[in-house]
């Protein structure tokens, strides 16, 4: 985490206006988020609700079924993305969505270390284009062509729009300070540095 605390606090239930809580109230249930409070990040971005409802609507594609890569694959790259960036508060709610979707918690582990800590060639190719685009914001030519050994176009397209997305997530979370959720804990690599 980058900060230790919030530059902008999220808002509490009483205090959103009308506007706010139309677009916070459907957020504490469902879909990939388990049913319960509405998460720090919401409640962060609902000062710009505007902002929010758009950005929801993009963050939904991402997560949806629309987005062709299977959820697996998709938490390696939001996992990995948000490693690459620091981002605590990403990683800790992706770690647990990434458990879901069927990593084990020593893939987890190694996410930290990169696309040559063991993968099958299918997994590296999405690290290594997820390290690509963080680092230069391209894919290189053979490491697309090592993605379409494996995957669709239409996937390879959406490993991109995923890596473009948690990016931004990861940009805002730290900007804003957004804090843990209750009760979670932050992965000792990703503290402050």
């Amino acid at each position: 985490m980058r900060l230790s605390q919030p530059r902008i606090r999220p808002l509490a239930p009483e205090d959103w206006t009308p506007e706010q809580a139309e677009v916070l109230a459907p957020l504490g249930g469902g879909g990939v988020i388990p049913a319960g409070p509405v998460l720090n990040i919401f409640r962060t971005m609902a000062h710009a609700p505007k902002a929010l409802k758009a950005f929801l609507t993009w963050g939904n594609y991402v997560l949806s079924k629309k987005n062709d890569l299977p959820p697996r694959e998709r938490e390696i790259v939001i996992l990995r993305t948000g490693f690459l960036c620091r981002s605590g508060y990403e990683w800790t709610q992706h770690a647990e969505i990434g458990r879901r979707c069927g990593l084990a918690d020593d893939e987890i582990q190694r996410l930290k270390a990169g696309a040559s800590a063991g993968w099958s060639p299918a997994d590296a190719a999405l690290i290594q284009a997820t390290d690509e685009l963080h680092h230069d914001q391209f894919i290189s030519t053979p490491t697309w062509k090592a993605l379409l050994a494996h995957f669709s176009e239409k996937q390879a397209m959406d490993l991109v729009f995923t890596a473009g997305q948690y990016t931004q997530v990861s940009m805002l979370l730290n900007t804003f300070g957004v804090q843990l959720d209750a009760g979670q804990s932050l992965d000792p690599d990703l503290k402050a540095f």
